[in-house]
């Protein structure tokens, strides 16, 4: 049997000291993680402060003083330097971008900035900050409390391939808000367990639904209940669409509230630029922890840098310095505000109409306040059935969630074109319903 690393070790070391709940989290794999300290990396990081002559470590090229590149290439990226492109990114992702994000954070959130927690780490977009908290903390039989209407993804990372048990609660009580006691009760049943991974997405995809301050206070409380009762709680924040609320939700991410509330609640925030900027090819995402132990905090960075060394190395640097390019700009806020007014617009075009009476009858919707999408409930007809009405013969492509649920991206739909969309929607009904 393969002894552990003593890096590896240190660390555990640290989380154990620091706090044990925390180190109780960790999955087999979680312990066994760490960032090599001795490898080509930490050598060519020295070399790069020190070799002023020749550096021959990493493995790029150089020419004439910068790092070599296609013309071709170079001329169509000609407002950056080459060494803000084709170099390696650090595993960690680009300083300034790190720190560019964490101020952006507090901006946006102005509760967390009392709060203890780390620099953002640059991943390959949400999806895999999401897998680095499914290698990290959730072994097969560890459970994974979600809402019935989630992200279909969340089973890929969590169940398939961790081995996890996806335990489901109601998104929505028989009010038609946030489930609070739902997911309180679905947290305490893990109690025996001693563990559960927690994953809030807000605002939800696949419904658009963002809770209210009073329920998002609810979800904290509930948190804390199953901390007292022993549970030790990875309170993930799914943060995609962060800052598109169209109403009176919360404006800011549960993170805040989550990060320091208990000894034994691991607040972390999964977030990114992907859909906050409209740059979802770029795969620009962020993992940050929680903690008022910077040791702690250190170490959970070396154990997510040891993740990404043996996955993916490091990100891509050309999207990350697009990124950083546009947080420093003086025009960012200005357009990211035109952008939110033209997607508020959309969602306030598509919540007249369903509100119009004209489509009684045909469905109900679920309650939605912000992000890209929402949920229409189909009162008889079958979703799968009007999705591929909706295909053939009317060109319409829709989303079928279970037997009456019926996904609409409103996002990517122009406002003229919401009213058309919807009286598509309804005729296949009709169409599905007369067949």
């Amino acid at each position: 049997m393969q002894s552990m690393n003593p890096l590896a070790e240190q660390l555990n070391e640290t989380l154990q000291k620091e706090n044990p709940h925390i180190f109780a989290m960790l999955s087999k794999l979680g312990r066994d993680l760490y960032f090599p300290k001795e490898g080509i990396l930490s050598q060519s990081a020295e070399a790069k402060a020190k070799a002023k002559k020749f550096n021959a470590t990493i493995g790029i090229a150089i020419e004439n003083g910068e790092p070599m590149h296609l013309k071709l290439i170079q001329d169509t990226l000609s407002s950056y330097k080459p060494k803000d492109l084709y170099e390696y990114a650090p595993p960690a992702g680009k300083p300034e971008l790190r720190s560019a994000w964490r101020a952006k954070m507090i901006k946006e959130n102005p509760a967390v900035e009392a709060k203890g927690f780390g620099n953002p780490i640059v991943t390959n977009a949400l999806t895999h900050g999401l897998s680095i908290v499914a290698d990290l903390f959730a072994d097969s039989g560890d459970a994974v409390v979600i809402p019935d209407k989630n992200w279909e993804n969340y089973e890929l990372t969590f169940g398939v391939r961790r081995g996890a048990e996806m335990v489901e609660y109601p998104l929505y009580n028989e009010e038609m808000q946030f489930n609070s006691e739902g997911f309180r009760q679905a947290l305490l049943a893990q109690k025996d367990k001693g563990k559960a991974i927690v994953v809030l997405n807000f605002p939800n995809n696949p419904t658009g639904y963002t809770p209210g301050p009073k329920e998002g206070a609810e979800i904290a409380a509930a948190i804390v209940d199953a901390a007292n009762e022993g549970v030790n709680v990875v309170a993930v924040t799914d943060d995609a669409y962060f800052g598109l609320f169209f109403e009176d939700s919360m404006q800011e991410s549960l993170f805040s509230q989550l990060a320091d509330v208990h000894p034994r609640v691991l607040a972390v925030k999964i977030d990114g630029a992907t859909k906050e900027e409209y740059v979802w090819g770029f795969r620009v995402g962020f993992i940050t922890y929680a903690s008022n132990s910077q040791a702690a905090l250190a170490a959970l960075e070396q154990k997510t840098l040891g993740i990404i060394r043996a996955t993916i190395s490091s990100g891509p640097h050309p999207s990350q310095t697009f990124v950083l390019h546009a947080l420093q700009s003086s025009q960012f806020d200005d357009q990211k505000a035109q952008k939110y007014a033209v997607m508020k617009g959309r969602a306030n075009c598509v919540k007249d109409l369903l509100d119009s009476g004209r489509y009684d009858g045909a469905w109900t919707y679920y309650p939605f306040n912000s992000g890209y999408f929402m949920c229409l409930k189909l009162t008889e007809a079958s979703a799968e059935a009007v999705r591929s009405r909706l295909l053939d013969p009317y060109g319409i492509g829709t989303i079928a969630l279970g037997e009456h649920d019926l996904r609409v991206a409103f996002s990517c739909i122009e406002e003229e074109n919401l009213e058309e969309l919807f009286d598509t929607i309804h005729q296949a009904v009709q169409d599905v319903l007369a067949d």
